[in-house]
């Protein structure tokens, strides 16, 4: 080796750590006493156990199948975001109305949001076609507009999601209390979806088909109640409905003849398009879940969205009719859901139950539609972690095939909207409507472009350029028109914290980078040896205690620590074993065939360590498993080699930082460390190489 070469392999590994012997080994069946904290920790693992439910096996052939949704299911566990919204959309945008004396336009603005329903259904329906491994809007505008749009698209979504699940469950809350207004109070409602999260939360740890599978027969009453109250007061009023719409074109007409007085209205009618909005919000859910979705993917996620379309749209426009021909007005303490219930089904026999339940379904809904939260939030911090926008354990599987850090995320921070806003709903509509209009112009924006690229490729790109720029002028008007009316009524709020996420992923990118540019530096200053490889392995001497060294890949990084054992410990060891766990991660686990890849890639690059090894003379072997915990899974390899061979000592790298902060701690796992801690608690010896990271 160079001197040149010895010198900066130096400066990055920094000086061997003086460790004269190597610890003892303990003798396999002697155990280390475990101390009482130890034992805490197993019940605690035992009982996370019991709630989450046993570990599922990446392995089954039929794993993909068991946990991928057909597309009623999807309908429920997706379809509900939307749906669920006409428990809050159509009111927001009909006391708009109110507040004007205009209730005559509800019929056009209902047939508006009804026709925008089906408009961005159709273009989310294309994004499905063209990303059939899922798309969502940060996937699409990544694609498609690049790095920055795309970033912007994932911050937002992100906020959209937890948003999602506070304003459901505050709504659900508030269905919940209408019969009992006496109860209206922040704290009682802020307490109640404060447990409510929790339950849901505490549902997808165990997994995404049981907790959409728990909540499907609520989303059926729910289509049930509402379907027997828009019908019963459409068609119990129908007669009515020419006086009720000549009396407000009169109102109308009035209004309109006043000074600037068209402009006025159409000023109010726009208003109440943009706050209505929010009963478009859960459309998106399905373009970025289609990994979910039972084969074939694309065709289960179209029907899924055409469910969703019907039933939203129906449900908007029977809902703004149903309001203008019961003259519906606000009451304190209950949802305009409520005293439609009161007004219709009052005077029926047994009338007090058919509204309990009635409502009961609007309040169990809106807990259904906070499922899209906690599906697809955890499903878009994947993607943003894959690229190092966000910490890479949002990557991660549970034992469960969930990603955990994820989901405890979404909770956490919808209970903390939650709880600022006091469960204030139009607080809460407010914030809720920007993110997600802002995600669907940069999607719509993004395909617009993609079918103008591949107009001399695609015969019919102007069909679908016409209905994704149609999307996307829609979007955009109510996007601008939302942020203008509402920026100083808390709109800003949901700016500066998709503001503050953003500039937190852009300091998570760049602290990434700089350990990727470290990384490559110890690759590069590699000098592997020229030796020819040896016909016949190198024999173990079992006179001499095993070397085992726990890597994550052929890298430099673990190439330095084999070299770093054989400074420190010249001669020692008579065998070398390298282990590996290839981590199933939600980049990972879309199929058996990229779990059998991760598989085989994790084989071959052990195999490359026993062939440095093999060349410069030293006897080798490997061991590696393929799982989603990664301490488990190399406690399970350990125990077996410590049983296997008589004296080992378990060696592995870890990168230490000059100045250690609460922010590394967050970014890097440190798993390094937890199974050191496991296995000196089941009595075998460990040794940390330490790596510098410094530039």
């Amino acid at each position: 080796m160079s001197r040149r070469r010895r010198k900066e392999r130096e400066t990055v590994l920094g000086v061997p750590l003086p460790i004269p012997t190597p610890p003892a080994a303990v003798p396999p069946g002697a155990e280390m006493p475990v101390p009482e904290v130890q034992d805490w920790y197993q019940r605690l693992r035992a009982l996370a156990r019991r709630i989450t439910g046993p570990a599922k096996n990446p392995f089954d052939p039929k794993i993909f199948q068991h946990l991928s949704l057909a597309a009623f299911l999807a309908w429920v566990g997706l379809g509900a975001d939307g749906l669920s919204s006409a428990c809050y959309g159509p009111e927001e945008a009909y006391k708009v109305l109110l507040a004007g004396d205009n209730q005559g336009l509800s019929i056009l603005l209902a047939l508006a949001m009804a026709f925008t329903v089906w408009v961005i259904s159709r273009s989310y329906s294309q994004i499905i076609e063209i990303f059939p491994t899922g798309g969502g809007g940060y996937l699409v505008a990544s694609k498609l507009l690049g790095e920055g749009p795309g970033l912007v698209s994932g911050c937002a979504l992100v906020v959209d999601y937890v948003l999602t699940i506070s304003i459901s469950v505050a709504a659900a809350v508030a269905a919940l209390y209408s019969p009992w207004p006496q109860l209206a109070d922040p704290k009682i409602h802020v307490l109640s979806g404060a447990f409510l999260i929790t339950v849901l939360l505490l549902l997808n740890l165990r997994g995404i088909k049981e907790s959409v599978t728990i909540l499907a027969p609520i989303f059926l009453l729910f289509l049930a109640t509402y379907a027997i109250l828009i019908g019963a007061a459409v068609v119990t009023n129908f007669h009515a409905l020419g006086p009720v719409l000549q009396d407000n074109a009169e109102k109308i007409r009035g209004h309109a003849a006043a000074p600037w007085g068209l402009f006025a209205l159409l000023a109010i009618f726009l208003k109440a398009y943009s706050l209505g909005g929010s009963s478009f919000t859960g459309i998106e859910a399905v373009s970025n879940s289609v990994p979910m979705l039972q084969e074939p993917r694309v065709e289960t996620g179209r029907k899924t969205m055409r469910y969703m379309a019907l039933s939203l749209s129906i449900a908007v426009f029977g809902l703004m009719t149903a309001y203008l021909l019961m003259d519906i007005q606000p009451v304190a303490g209950k949802t305009f859901n409520a005293v439609l219930a009161e007004k219709v089904m009052g005077s029926w026999p047994g009338g007090h139950v058919w509204v309990l339940v009635t409502l009961f379904s609007s309040a169990a809904l809106l807990i259904v539609a906070a499922q899209a939260g906690f599906l697809d939030g955890p499903r878009v911090l994947g993607s943003m972690a894959l690229d190092s926008w966000v910490p890479r354990r949002f990557q991660h599987l549970s034992e469960r095939l969930v990603m955990k850090d994820g989901i405890l995320l979404m909770g956490l921070a919808s209970l903390g909207i939650l709880v600022y806003t006091k469960g204030d709903i139009g607080a809460l509509a407010i914030m809720y409507s920007i993110n997600v209009f802002l995600t669907f112009s940069l999607s719509q924006l993004g395909m617009c472009r993609h079918w103008w690229a591949e107009r001399r490729t695609e015969s019919r790109w102007r069909g679908r350029l016409f209905w994704n720029a149609l999307g996307l002028s829609m979007t955009v008007s109510i996007l601008m028109v939302t942020v203008y009316e509402k920026f100083t009524e808390g709109g800003w709020k949901t700016l500066c914290l998709t503001g503050g996420f953003l500039l937190l992923c852009v300091g998570t990118r760049r602290h990434y980078r700089s350990v990727e540019r470290l990384l490559r530096r110890l690759d590069q200053a590699l000098q592997m040896p020229e030796t020819p490889l040896p016909e016949e392995a190198p024999v173990p001497d079992p006179s001499k205690p095993t070397a085992v060294l726990l890597v994550t890949g052929f890298n430099g990084l673990g190439v330095h620590a084999f070299y770093s054992i054989q400074q420190t410990f010249p001669d020692y060891f008579g065998n070398f074993v390298f282990v590996s766990t290839g981590v199933i991660d939600a980049s990972k686990f879309k199929g058996q065939r990229e779990v059998e890849n991760l598989s085989r890639a994790t084989e071959e690059s052990l195999g490359k360590y026993v062939e440095l090894c093999h060349r410069l003379g030293r006897p080798a072997s490997y061991r590696f498993s393929v799982g989603t915990d990664v301490v488990t899974e190399i406690q399970a390899l350990c125990r077996s080699l410590q049983q296997e061979h008589g004296r080992p000592v378990f060696f592995a790298a870890k990168l230490i930082f000059q100045q250690e902060n609460a922010l590394n701690r967050l970014l890097h796992n440190h798993a390094v460390d937890a199974i050191q801690r496991r296995l000196y608690f089941n009595g075998m010896p460990m040794v940390v190489l330490p790596i510098r990271a410094m530039g």
